[in-house]
């Protein structure tokens, strides 16, 4: 396979000092002419020689045994265990002791009974591979989620939720648009402080979605009092809960008002269960880690302040790309965009984070003159706007719709839950536009100019101070039929980490 060759100006300088940051020596300058072709492989980065030492010597004082089970483990031999072993099965007795030890040291509920049961035969028997792959990557996830629950004050057993949501995925997307480790709506994640635009979507971020999903648990269970209906009011909505809890008769355990529930919700906390132990019992069924992963103790972050591509990266720094996919799944086209007034961060192996440091004004410098030189197209960064309902007109089909908006129809369809492309006239679509059509900002800027008017004259709002530990979502609830996102948009708040104590909000009761 031929090597990408990058076209540079005939300039006369010395190439590896320039590049290096270093200083040509005395009289190399007159005599060497920069060449018209560099290859990003060709270029060779150099990691400062004492700082490298040092990092060899951390390396082997606290990383050597985070990685060793991945020297020491084979692969090989643990799927042929997982997939070929004939599956144990353990009586009632044996599930009901093992939940108990677990009861034992949790805050959680974590009771057996026959659903239960159906669940940890679900993945003790018919998904072991998946159980094994998930072990494996667990080993990074689970240290990065235990932090950030320990830091919010969290049962630990809550990492667990993720496996349930997205079986480790920070990719996965179900069939209605919910994204990343912790499954994410658009709107649920905008509330919590998670951004999207055309570069990138922080729901597939693991870090930044994993302090959002702690952040929102916290403030269900300030609702709920009940880890178990805060997991299901996650599900569904605290609306769907509060819904069940009053059609029980006032119930507050879940179990109790599971009948009530939404059929998916209903087997989301046994689910839960179910994998609270399978994760600890898995070598008892003979299902073992498979695809390890590096620890997350293992890896670093860099801001990166100017745009980088991940092509770049992974030559400069002699990273596969597939490694830098795995640790910045958020970046939706393999590209870093340039942060005006801030930075992005790139997480990096420990071992790559010198190398980097060392070089970051070198790279980016070639990173510049790459660019320039192949002239890539990088789409305009464009973030999503608050969502609407379009009503599909004859003559529309999904493909004019998406150009309309600026999205594309796979969005559209997961949004909408469309298996195919067949829509039909007067149907109406939940759309989350990266821009809108003309007559549309035209009729929304006459709404708004008639409420505000209206409002204004009338004394229809009412002004809210804003207390300490309240988000948009707990102020919502003393409204009814009035959300977060309403009141978000009344007072032209595009990021619910803006929310400050002692804030003056404009609430419109009659919305």
């Amino acid at each position: 396979m031929k090597k990408k060759i990058i076209l540079l100006s005939t300039q006369v300088f010395f190439l590896p000092a320039l590049l290096l940051g270093g200083n040509p020596k005395k009289g190399e300058t007159d005599s060497i002419v920069k060449p018209k072709l560099v290859a990003l492989d060709a270029i060779q980065l150099e990691d400062d020689p004492f700082a490298a030492r040092l990092d060899s010597l951390l390396s082997l004082s606290f990383f050597e045994d985070l990685n060793s089970v991945r020297l020491n483990d084979s692969d090989s031999i643990m799927l042929w265990n997982t997939n070929n072993a004939e599956a144990p099965r353990f009586s009632d007795s044996i599930y009901a002791a093992r939940l108990e030890a677990l009861n034992e040291l949790s805050p959680m509920a974590l009771g057996y009974n026959s659903t239960v049961k159906s669940y940890i035969e679900l993945y003790s028997i018919r998904r072991r591979e998946q159980v094994s792959k998930m072990l494996g990557l667990a080993q990074y996830y689970f240290p990065l989620f235990e932090q950030a629950l320990d830091k919010y004050d969290m049962p630990l057993e809550l990492k667990y939720l993720a496996v349930v949501e997205s079986a480790l995925n920070p990719m996965a997307r179900s069939r209605v648009g919910a994204t990343g480790l912790w499954q994410f709506m658009y709107a649920t994640g905008k509330m919590n402080g998670l951004n999207v635009n055309s570069y990138i979507d922080e729901r597939n971020d693991p870090i930044k979605s994993t302090e959002a999903a702690c952040q929102y648990l916290t403030h269900l269970y300030r609702i709920f009092g009940d880890w178990n209906l805060a997991l299901a009011a996650y599900n569904s909505g605290p609306g769907n809960v509060n819904k069940a809890i009053r059609r029980s008769g006032g119930q507050k355990d879940y179990w109790a008002i599971r009948p009530y529930l939404p059929r998916e919700t209903a087997s989301y906390v046994p689910a839960f269960i179910a994998v609270n132990y399978i994760m600890n019992y898995h070598e008892e069924h003979l299902i073992f880690p498979t695809q390890l992963k590096p620890s997350f103790f293992s890896t670093d972050t860099v801001n990166i302040k100017e745009r980088l591509s991940f092509e770049q990266i992974t030559k400069l720094i002699d990273i596969s790309e597939e490694e830098l996919e795995f640790l910045n799944p958020a970046y939706r086209h393999k590209l870093i965009p340039k942060k005006e007034g801030g930075a992005y961060a790139l997480v990096l192996p420990h071992d790559k984070i010198g190398l980097f440091v060392s070089n970051e004004d070198s790279i980016y410098k070639i990173a510049a003159l790459h660019f320039e030189e192949t002239q890539a197209e990088v789409p305009e960064e464009v973030p999503m706007n608050d969502r609407i309902r379009h009503k599909v007109r004859r003559g529309e089909v999904l493909g004019t719709i998406a150009q309309k908006y600026g999205v594309s129809v796979s969005s559209i369809r997961s949004w909408n839950g469309l298996r195919g492309n067949t829509i039909h006239i007067g149907q109406r679509l939940t759309i989350y536009p990266r821009r809108l059509p003309t007559e549309t900002v035209a009729s929304n800027s006459s709404k708004s100019s008639n409420t505000a008017s209206t409002s204004s004259k009338n004394g229809e709002y009412e002004n809210y101070r804003v207390q300490d530990g309240e988000t948009f979502y707990s102020i919502a609830q003393k409204y009814p039929g009035i959300s977060a996102e309403n009141i978000m948009s009344w007072n032209n708040i595009d990021n619910a980490r803006r929310l400050k104590p002692g804030m003056t909000l404009k609430i419109y009761r009659e919305s």
